[in-house]
């Protein structure tokens, strides 16, 4: 499996500053240039809601970068002796850039951002940029920064930090796309229980990344938060020198900022996505009607309650051959949703809460014996908990095929099939991850390999290994297997415990040792009590 490149962590200054920002854009600590706008950006909270400021923070390293883009691209046409193409916006787009009216570029912005109606002309240069880029329709915030009415002295710090970095410095290094990521995370968490929706955990993405590997076809997410699955998609197809172009990508998100957040994170990319043209409920306002997706990632809201009402959506076609899902839990209608939009060899990989697998409320169970019997459970996958900011809740991860079978070909040039129809492989990886705080843990890239390289070699995709069961950690059930367990998906219930290692001491020998042990133990117990008595006697409690 191919490694991905990684970010030198190195940003040159500009030109125009680089007497000033040396130090810093140079900064060797690779997250100094991240932690130092978070800090900068810290500065809003007290003035700003921490639900609300991210917008600010994201949106104006979104214009920075816009305008590094143009620059660089109206500089490439005036040495070409192009400069009579300089103001055509055509001639930007040919190279996914967008075009900036003077009023809506970063140094612009710059030089006004000491001014009292700062917030004002932010605002102004977002819209007239929406406005001249058509691919930016409904991406970009509306009358933020005039709107929370932000001190002019704590933006303008907060610009004049942001002005530090040169995006496009480096060719080999995305360090917009970095620090985005960074403040995303870090929203996420100091959001906490209370928020922090529109982002799922980097090594959950990777993590299903790695396992249904979308090189080629369609990508679907139906509740795509700020666009992480997306990102991750084409950043496994580049570490594996796949093309970009051989996928497109389809999503749709309810919230409207976060609608926006995701429009932005892909722009900031130069991924073009089809996330529909406006936010929307997913149920109610399938953006999508028609589309069958080769693959779907997503992390759906958990147990999301009184999504339907009683009578509505109950001749939905997209329950068609199932139960309609119960209206006191989404989580059934997220599963067949998606089941709807697989195409005829499509996989899909999502969080959903450990319930999930075993509830028999409202009809779920025959949901889920449905599934099963109809052979579309790949891989059912228990995670570790403290993985997500915003809940402590158990999750699993769920993996569904419509075909089983895989046909590769050796280094022999020989093909291998391996038909896994009518078999579940569980994996239970709740004794993976590390500790990164007090409260958070996260998956190292050890586990995901080894999760990853144990999934191929079960559905016979990979060549250098076979695959044989582990207790305690993986198993490859039939469905005779999981119906006499009721048609319970959590593994736990067929990887069994895993096996204790020999310490090669015979076991008389322990048996003694153990003994003699819990006599010395006793005999210490024995000699405490009478202390203890004595002590109680000598203060005139015990006669």
């Amino acid at each position: 499996m191919a490694s991905k490149k990684k970010a030198s962590g190195k940003v040159s200054s500009k030109k125009t500053a680089a007497k000033k920002t040396n130090t810093r854009a140079n900064a060797k600590d690779d997250k100094s240039i991240e932690q130092s706008l978070w800090d900068t950006a810290n500065k809003l909270r007290g003035s700003v809601e921490s639900s609300e400021y991210k917008h600010v923070v994201l949106s104006l390293i979104f214009l920075k970068f816009a305008s590094d883009k143009f620059e660089m691209r109206r500089e490439e046409l005036i040495a070409e002796g192009k400069e009579k193409y300089i103001d055509m916006v055509e001639f930007y787009a040919m190279q996914n850039v967008f075009y900036l009216p003077e009023k809506s570029r970063w140094s612009f912005v710059q030089q006004q951002s000491k001014q009292d109606d700062i917030a004002l002309k932010v605002d102004t240069a977002l819209s007239t940029i929406e406005k001249t880029n058509k691919s930016l329709k409904g991406a970009l915030p509306d009358n933020y920064f005039s709107r929370l009415g932000l001190d002019t002295s704590k933006l303008a710090s907060l610009i004049d930090s942001i002005n530090d970095i040169d995006t496009v410095a480096d060719k080999e290094t995305d360090v917009v796309g970095r620090v985005y990521e960074y403040f995303l995370g870090k929203f996420a968490a100091s959001e906490g229980k209370g928020g922090g929706e529109f982002y799922t955990p980097k090594c959950i993405v990777k993590l299903i990344a790695e396992m249904i590997e979308p090189y080629k076809g369609k990508i679907y997410d139906p509740c795509c938060g700020s666009g992480g699955m997306f990102v991750q998609s084409v950043k496994f197809v580049e570490s594996h020198e796949g093309n970009q172009k051989d996928i497109s990508i389809y999503g749709q998100e309810n919230v409207s900022t976060t609608y926006k957040l995701a429009k932005m994170n892909l722009a900031i990319r130069g991924i073009a996505g089809n996330l529909g043209d406006v936010a929307g409920d997913t149920f109610f306002k399938d953006q999508h009607p028609d589309l069958k997706a080769d693959f779907i990632m997503a992390n759906p809201p958990f147990n999301q309650k009184e999504w339907r009402a009683s009578d509505e959506l109950t001749d939905d076609p997209r329950w068609e051959g199932y139960e309609v899902p119960p209206t006191g839990n989404a989580n059934y209608g997220w599963i067949q949703h998606m089941i709807s939009k697989l195409s005829e060899n499509g996989v899909a990989g999502f969080v959903l809460a450990n319930g999930s697998m075993s509830s028999t409320a409202s009809g779920e169970d025959k949901i889920r014996q449905k599934i099963i019997e109809n052979d579309l459970v790949d891989c059912m996958m228990a995670l570790p908990g403290q993985l997500f900011y915003t809940t402590q809740i158990p999750v699993c991860l769920w993996f569904l095929s419509k075909t089983k079978k895989s046909l590769k070909v050796d280094n022999k040039g020989e093909r291998v099939t391996r038909d896994r129809q009518g078999e579940t492989l569980f994996i239970d990886a709740r004794n993976l991850g590390s500790m990164m705080d007090r409260t958070h843990k996260e998956l190292t890239d050890d586990d995901i390999t080894n999760i990853t390289r144990t999934y191929h070699a079960w559905r016979g995709e990979k060549v250098d290994g076979n695959y044989e069961d582990v207790a305690g950690f993986c198993k490859s059930a039939t469905l005779d297997e999981i119906k006499a367990s009721d048609f319970v998906l959590t593994p736990g219930r067929y990887v069994g415990a895993a096996e204790i290692q020999d310490d090669g001491i015979p076991f008389e020998v322990k048996m003694k040792e153990l003994t003699d042990t819990l006599f010395e133990q006793m005999a210490e117990g024995e000699r405490l009590d009478k202390v203890i008595r004595g002590n109680l006697k000598g203060l005139g409690y015990v006669e």
